[in-house]
């Protein structure tokens, strides 16, 4: 599924997120959506999102990212 489309992300979501200072490596970090912060339909960086343990980034994968 695609990361740029906010209708794909629903809270509970396990995703893979690239942090701001991960921007750089586009090392992936994984967890549980919380909130969708992004507020239009598509973005193309990705949908950003709060996780559940209160990190924020930009949806890369969606599901496992393994």
């Amino acid at each position: 599924m695609d990361g740029t489309k906010r209708s794909n992300i629903k809270p509970g979501l396990k995703v893979a997120i690239v942090l701001k200072k991960d921007q750089r490596t586009g090392k992936l970090t994984e967890g549980i959506v919380k909130d969708i912060l992004t507020n239009s339909a598509t973005h193309p960086h990705g949908i950003k999102v709060r996780l559940t343990d209160g990190q924020v980034g930009r949806v890369k994968v969606i599901g496992d990212a393994s």
